[in-house]
């Protein structure tokens, strides 16, 4: 699972047999502070993403938009021309959902894309983020620092 940004516009090829896969790029960044000097650090780490079937959604993956990315690992090698082993492990996702509120985009809602059936959401996300359970909520209980009763381990 990761939350991030697109790092560029999703681009959509197709099979020889016609099937659509679309493919893009997400960063992900983490801040900590170094115990030795007491400086903010912070680490950016890109993933690429496999998409199949989705033809319809890559119009609405463009650079800068915030996702959430439910998958899983696959890794492929191959021979470049001069004979060395390459490496590429990407997310083939199962689950998307476009997150409104990052860079991209506006509001708190965010839409749902799945691969499978109809899977349920991290409350977090699919609730909109922080403070989105009111009265009319039917979602987990969130306290003050956005975490649910579904993020408890047990």
């Amino acid at each position: 699972m990761l939350i991030g940004n697109l790092g560029k516009d999703a681009e959509t090829r197709y099979t020889p047999s016609g099937t659509a896969v679309t493919n893009f790029t997400v960063a992900t960044s983490r801040r900590w502070k170094d115990q030795q000097t007491g400086e903010w650090k912070e680490d950016t780490e890109w993933h690429d993403v496999v998409l199949w079937r989705s033809e319809n959604l890559a119009q609405y993956l463009q650079k800068g938009k915030q996702v959430f990315v439910e998958g899983r690992l696959q890794t492929r090698s191959w021979e470049d021309q001069n004979g060395n082993k390459r490496y590429r492990t990407e997310v083939i996702s199962e689950n998307l959902i476009l997150l409104r509120g990052g860079e991209g985009g506006g509001g708190g809602s965010s839409e749902e894309f799945s691969q499978n059936a109809p899977r349920r959401q991290p409350a977090a996300v699919a609730q909109g983020g922080r403070g989105s359970n009111g009265p009319e909520s039917n979602g987990p209980e969130m306290d003050d620092q956005g975490i649910t009763d579904d993020d408890v381990p047990f």
